[in-house]
């Protein structure tokens, strides 16, 4: 196995945007910093995949998008979670950890 390995395991990476998200609104490079960070590191988040993400969670009303100035002078767009974003992230979570615990049982079964 390679523990080098620091890609966001397929169809988690919306998951991880909305949790970040749920903690405070932010834009790309900080939502993508966050996520590194909390994951100490086990996720990294490819810009232009985030960034795909970004555009398909707005169109599906999940996140809000506001230009404004950072605190280094510099104008991004700031993601914010919406109501239906706290509801799909809730629906998100419960598949995933369905899914975790399922696979801990097969990890754990013995012959």
């Amino acid at each position: 196995m390679n523990d080098s390995n620091t890609d966001v395991i397929q169809g988690t990476l919306d998951m991880l945007i909305l949790k970040t998200l749920s903690l405070e609104p932010m834009h790309g490079f900080g939502i993508s910093r966050r996520v590194e960070q909390i994951t100490r590191g086990v996720f990294k988040v490819n810009p232009g995949s985030l960034l795909t993400a970004l555009q398909r969670l707005e169109r599906a009303g999940w996140l809000d998008a506001e230009w404004k100035q950072t605190e280094n002078s510099r104008r991004a767009k700031i993601y914010s979670l919406t109501r239906a974003g706290r509801k799909q992230l809730e629906v998100e979570a419960a598949d995933w950890n369905r899914r975790a615990g399922a696979i801990a049982r097969l990890l754990k079964a013995e012959i």
